[in-house]
C-alpha cells in the first residue's frame, strides 16, 4: 500500500509540474490552488461514492475519502456537481474545421464569397451548413477575423490558419488547454485504473537529437496528421448522420509534440537511447 501511495503521488508530481508553472505564470497564488484542490476532492470523492450505489454521501463519508475535515467538508459542499464535461465547439471551430475539410476537397476553396451566390459556396452557405442555421453567418466570420482564423477582403474571404488555434485570445486558448489536457489524462488515468474499453494512448520517443533533427520530426508529423485529420472529420462527420438524434457518446482523437532540453524533462544529462522508443498503455 505505502508503495502505490508513493507511485501515485510521484504520478502526480509530474502530471502537476506543468500545472503549477501555468498558474504562476498567470498570478495564481497558493490560496487560489489550495481552493481549488479542496473543491476537486471533494467533487470526485462525490462521484466515487455514487458509483458505490450510495445517492448522496454524508460528511463524514467525504471526510474519510479526502482526508479534510468535516467542518472544511461542511463549509464546502454543494448540492449540485461541478460540471466535468468539456466546452462546447463553439460555432466558428466548428465552421472553421468543416471550411478546411472543404478546402483539402476541393483545391482553391481556402477562398469564399462571403454572402451567398446564385451558384457556387459561399462563407454564408458553409456557415449555415456547419452550424444548422444557429449562428449568423456574420457573427461567425467576426469571430474567425477576431481570432486571426481567416482574413477579410472586397467580399471576400481566406483561410489564414491551417488548424483551429486562437492564439490571439487567451481565454480560448486556455479553454483549449484544459479541454485537451483533461480527455487526454482522462484516457490515461482510465487504462491506468484497468477501465473499460481500453482507450487508446501510445507515443513514441528518442533523445540525444540535436534541435534540428526534433524540428525536422516535428514537421514531419504535422504533415501526417494534417492527412489523418481530414480523414478523421469525414469519418466523424458520417458517423453523425447514421447516429441521429439517439447519440450519446462523444469521442475526441488528438495529438501532440513536445521536444526540450533533457535537463528540462528531469534528466541530469541527455540519454543515448534506440530511435524508436515507444511508451504506450496495456
Amino acid at each position: 500500500m505505502l508503495d502505490q501511495v508513493s507511485w501515485t503521488q510521484a504520478a502526480c508530481s509530474r502530471v502537476l509540474r506543468p500545472v503549477v508553472r501555468l498558474a504562476l505564470t498567470m498570478g495564481l497564488k497558493y490560496s487560489h490552488l489550495d481552493t481549488l484542490l479542496r473543491e476537486l476532492l471533494l467533487d470526485e470523492a462525490r462521484r466515487l461514492w455514487l458509483a458505490t450505489g450510495i445517492s448522496k454521501p454524508n460528511i463524514s463519508q467525504l471526510a474519510m475519502t479526502t482526508g479534510l475535515n468535516r467542518k472544511d467538508v461542511t463549509a464546502r459542499i454543494r448540492e449540485v456537481d461541478a460540471p466535468s464535461h468539456p466546452s462546447a465547439l463553439s460555432p466558428a471551430a466548428g465552421v472553421f474545421t468543416a471550411w478546411l475539410q472543404l478546402a483539402t476537397e476541393s483545391p482553391g476553396k481556402n477562398r469564399l464569397p462571403i454572402n451567398a451566390a446564385a451558384q457556387g459556396t459561399s462563407f454564408e452557405t458553409l456557415a449555415r451548413q456547419a452550424s444548422r442555421g444557429n449562428v449568423h453567418h456574420r457573427a461567425v466570420l467576426d469571430e474567425l477575423i477576431r481570432l486571426g482564423m481567416v482574413a477579410e477582403e472586397g467580399g471576400w474571404v481566406e483561410l489564414a490558419a491551417d488548424g483551429f488555434v486562437p492564439a490571439g485570445d487567451l481565454q480560448s486558448m486556455l479553454a483549449l488547454l484544459g479541454d485537451n489536457t483533461r480527455d487526454h489524462l482522462q484516457a490515461a488515468v482510465s487504462n491506468t485504473l484497468g477501465e473499460q474499453p481500453r482507450m487508446l494512448e501510445r507515443a513514441v520517443y528518442a533523445d540525444g537529437l540535436t534541435q534540428e533533427e526534433c524540428e525536422r520530426i516535428h514537421q514531419l508529423a504535422r504533415q501526417r496528421w494534417d492527412t489523418l485529420h481530414h480523414e478523421l472529420v469525414q469519418e466523424m462527420t458520417a458517423a453523425l448522420e447514421r447516429s441521429g438524434p439517439g447519440g450519446n457518446q462523444r469521442i475526441k482523437i488528438g495529438i501532440y509534440t513536445l521536444h526540450e532540453e533533457a535537463k528540462e524533462a528531469g534528466f541530469d544529462s541527455p540519454v543515448k537511447s534506440p530511435p524508436a522508443k515507444e511508451e504506450k498503455s496495456p
